[in-house]
């Protein structure tokens, strides 16, 4: 294989080379950069990637040279470079913190020897949160922003300010990895480990406001609702839909009231009772929720089915079903990843690992739903002791169910620790009897 070769002395993009395991050098171009906008953004960074993959180019007499160019694109005809001193760093940051931005990364690909070359870009909008003048000075003590287009480093303690990202999070760093990744194949670089990383580390990241982290998806809102249409149509084949219009209103005037508060407003919810006596409630990608007629004639009040809907609800905006949906397609790439290597061990520490892992989430998606049914119950102004209120009734009627079998692969917590994490929630505060639930079922 041919020689990397990355025109480029930014030490991100070498940390983002290093991440993804190639062996590579550093030969920084002495092109000339572009600096104005005569058509548009992805056409200037596209020109300066190209420039300076053919100046490294021009210099080696074989290799495979990886230009690449960023800019920070304000929406209103102005690039944002680098700030010459600080006062201008807070001034520029102030400015994008009030609205957002955009970061256009350029890619050239080429081969040194043959010229062949290939150019793309990639564009990724990003929201700030509004930060004071204190913030912005206790930021710059800590980081330089003189050395970083914007005046920030979203890798480092500049992350802190991004609110949600729509696009590949590492274009914001320097260099979209998933789009090189596929490049480079094209020039025969070995990149099936190098794909399989990016999908692990994820392209498109942003800030989930409902977990509180940073979150690498596979889908787009768009996609995660389009999922979501086609598995709601699918239940709607096989249940029975509710159209009493008092039972319907009922539901939806609570979902009004949750939605209204939630940390999710970028999709549009729905909400329908289904004729089944099974106590339980389900929702989907996209922002369907599904009420069973059993839970409905369980529950007292209005706010134990709101306890019930929050609950549901936290699972849309935690975003559950998609990354369980990606963690299912990790784990078929994986099986292939074993079957080529015919090694047996391997495909069945694969098998291990992967049970193990969607179990996990599994139960760590309950207790991250019980905690944001809390949050949304509390703000929505419904009684937030009913959401272990509900779940005794639900323990109620699993102790009328008939015994299963002891499994130690149970995808979810048992009720008592639930019970205990919602009420450590409420009040804030651990009480004896919710410590001992937590050790496991008594």
């Amino acid at each position: 294989m041919k020689k990397l070769i990355l025109a480029s002395a930014s030490p991100q993009r070498k940390k983002l080379l290093k991440f993804l395991g190639l062996n590579f050098i550093v030969r920084p171009s002495r092109a000339h950069e572009l600096t104005r906008i005569k058509s548009t953004c992805a056409r200037l960074v596209m020109k300066n990637a190209l420039l300076k993959a053919k100046d490294v180019a021009s210099q080696v007499k074989s290799g495979i040279v990886i230009g690449a160019d960023t800019l920070v694109y304000d929406g209103h005809g102005k690039i944002i470079g680098k700030p010459r001193n600080l006062k201008i760093a807070r001034d520029v940051l102030k400015s994008m913190a009030r609205r957002p931005h955009w970061v256009y990364t350029g890619l050239a690909v080429m081969d040194a020897e043959t010229k062949k070359h290939i150019v793309d870009f990639e564009k990724t909008k990003v929201f700030m949160e509004k930060l004071s003048d204190h913030e912005i000075a206790r930021y710059h003590n800590h980081t330089s922003p003189l050395d970083k287009a914007g005046g920030f480093d979203i890798e480092g303690k500049g992350g802190l300010f991004i609110r949600r990202i729509e696009g590949c999070y590492y274009n914001v760093i320097g260099l979209p990895l998933a789009k090189l990744c596929a490049v480079l194949k094209k020039f025969g670089v070995q990149v099936l480990m190098l794909l399989l990383m990016v999908w692990v580390i994820g392209c498109s990241t942003e800030y989930n406001l409902a977990t509180g982290r940073e979150e690498s998806l596979m889908y787009s809102t768009e996609k995660e609702v389009k999922i979501g249409d086609a598995v709601a149509a699918s239940i709607e084949q096989q249940y029975e839909i509710n159209h009493d219009v008092d039972v319907n209103e009922r539901v939806e005037n609570i979902v009004k009231r949750i939605v209204a508060v939630c940390d999710r407003q970028d999709i549009v919810y729905s909400a329908k009772v289904i004729n089944d006596d099974l106590v339980n409630a389900v929702s989907l990608p996209g922002g369907y929720v599904y009420v069973f007629k059993g839970l409905l004639d369980k529950v007292k009040s209005d706010d134990q089915l709101a306890s019930v809907i929050a609950h549901e609800i936290g699972h849309i905006t935690a975003r559950h079903g998609i990354k369980r949906l990606q963690a299912q397609y990790g784990y078929m790439f994986l099986q292939v990843l074993s079957a080529h290597s015919g090694d047996a061990d391997f495909a069945r520490g694969v098998q291990a690992a992967a049970l193990s892992v969607f179990l996990e989430y599994s139960q760590a998606d309950e207790f991250e739903a019980d905690r944001l049914a809390v949050k949304y119950i509390k703000k929505a102004g419904y009684a937030p002791e009913e959401v272990s209120g509900m779940l005794r009734i639900l323990r109620e009627q699993q102790d009328k169910e008939p015994l299963q079998p002891a499994s130690y692969w149970r995808t979810h917590p048992y009720i008592n620790q639930r019970i205990a994490n919602v009420n450590k929630e409420i009040s804030g505060q651990l009480h004896f009897k919710d410590y001992l639930n937590l050790t496991g079922e008594r």
